[in-house]
């Protein structure tokens, strides 16, 4: 039996090939259905994008709400992304769903909103993300000309991450390689080997090394990065079976999911007696490393794709001005230029 779908939005694109490829979306300007037409899964698809629209009553918030669920700016968001906002966007609904959009433009409301923001205060990353999702939907209500101002604007943060004592050092590395499976050990060096960030490297395909370097473009910033394959990295890669398309890949060939990963990785480094440090870490090790190889600050940034007041603070706040071994090499250096 044929089903209709009502509402279905059909876009043609002629791809370089000179191929037509045909895209489906679940309406004019919303999600886009991946799944075949005419399948369980793409009307499974289209049940869900439709189940997701609410029926706001005009003139409250929640009418903001639902028009920034279906805009661009949140449609074209990663699906990761969009499944952690829509968990505070439905804390946003549950308690200012029914909020008059005239009560925006009163000047109480920002204390109101930061009240309930505080309600989060004992898990701050919570109380952050809510507020951040809070303050970009308002920010899309008045670039919208919906609202005239946006209440939420330089809210601060209630959580501080301190990274300083947070470096992945020789005696951490060498404990996670000791205990490690393969799959995570090459996770490790590729990560200490290109500074590059874990979403970046889950993604790398084999298509991207060439024997000497790794090209890649960065998700967050959109750099393209040619990185040279230092040599223990390369005989690990050269050594390594090529089970998928991907580079890292899970104990059953597969592509590593991000949660999979995460959790073999804490995993291993429970084995390893390893508390305190995260993969991200890696990444400001990667330029400490560097750093204390002498390079300098743009060469570093050059590699690794930080700016260059990044790796500066980096440098500065995080991480050298408590490595010994840095302190060591400036002493060694002075002591060759002068006997006093």
């Amino acid at each position: 039996m044929r089903v209709v779908l009502k509402g279905i939005h059909k876009v043609k694109k002629r791809l370089a090939s000179g191929e037509i490829k045909v895209h489906f979306y679940a309406w004019r300007g919303g999600p886009a259905i991946k799944a075949k037409p005419g399948t369980p899964e793409f009307i499974q698809a289209y049940n869900d994008a439709r189940s997701q629209l609410r029926q706001p009553r005009a003139g409250m918030l929640m009418t903001i709400i639902a028009r920034f669920k279906v805009s661009a700016e949140f449609t074209q968001l990663a699906l990761s992304s969009q499944r952690a906002y829509r968990a505070y966007i439905k804390l946003i609904e549950d308690e200012f769903g029914d909020l008059p959009l005239a009560a925006l433009s009163d000047k109480r409301i920002r204390g109101e909103f930061k009240t309930w923001r505080d309600s989060f205060a004992a898990t701050p990353r919570k109380a952050d993300y809510a507020w951040t999702t809070l303050a970009r939907i308002m920010s899309f209500a008045k670039d919208r000309g919906i609202i005239e101002t946006n209440p939420c604007e330089r809210g601060g943060r209630l959580y501080v991450a301190d990274r300083t004592e947070k470096l992945w050092g020789e005696t951490e590395i060498a404990a996670l390689l000791a205990v490690a499976p393969a799959e995570i050990e090459l996770a490790l060096v590729l990560a200490l080997w290109t500074g590059q960030r874990q979403g970046d490297l889950l993604r790398l395909p084999w298509s991207a090394y060439d024997g000497s370097h790794i090209r890649l473009r960065q998700s967050k910033t959109g750099r393209r990065m040619t990185l040279p394959v230092g040599q223990p990295l390369k005989v690990l890669l050269d050594l390594t079976e090529r089970r998928s398309p991907l580079v890292l890949t899970n104990t059953y060939g597969r592509p590593w999911t991000s949660d999979g990963f995460r959790t073999s990785w804490g995993r291993a480094c429970d084995k390893a007696g390893v508390a305190g440090l995260t993969f991200h870490d890696l990444r400001g090790s990667a330029v400490v490393r560097l750093a204390l190889a002498e390079a300098t600050v743009p060469q570093i940034a050059t590699f690794t794709g930080h700016a260059l007041r990044d790796v500066e603070a980096i440098l500065d706040a995080h991480y050298l001005g408590r490595d010994v071994k840095l302190a060591e090499a400036a002493v060694l250096k002075l002591e060759a230029r002068t006997k006093l």
